[in-house]
């Protein structure tokens, strides 16, 4: 049987919360159906998806039972004459708006109570 093998382009393609590819160890897996189960939650996986993910996966220091896991999403080599590609990181699910959002009511409240102290302090508590 004849493993198939993916390019970087080609992995790089698998860029999404709904297709994402990873390479590890120069072996290609399809980690589509593993976003929700990750224990380190999907975000981390979806920002270092579609790539070369070798280096963040040993830096942390994944334990012989994630190893083992990963052998279920397991699809395929990368093809030893394909070069690396860049990889547009993934629209982030956090806002990158750059105002202020929020409830006004974050604001509002201390000072409210700020005031309302130093009213009772100085004017009622004498």
């Amino acid at each position: 049987m004849s493993v198939q093998l993916f390019t970087y382009e080609d992995v790089s393609k698998h860029n999404s919360r709904n297709d994402l590819y990873m390479i590890i160890d120069k072996k290609v897996y399809n980690i589509t159906k593993f976003l929700d189960e990750h224990p380190g939650g999907d975000e981390i996986l979806i920002e270092e998806g579609a790539k070369d993910a070798t280096s963040a996966f040993e830096d942390v220091g994944h334990s012989p039972d994630a190893r083992d896991i990963l052998q279920k999403y397991y699809i395929g080599d990368v093809d030893p004459d394909s070069k690396p590609v860049k990889v547009e990181p993934p629209v982030s699910a956090y806002s990158t708006n750059k105002n202020a959002e929020g409830n006004p009511l974050r604001i509002i409240i201390p000072v409210v109570f700020f005031i309302g102290y130093f009213y009772w302090r100085f004017f009622i508590h004498q």
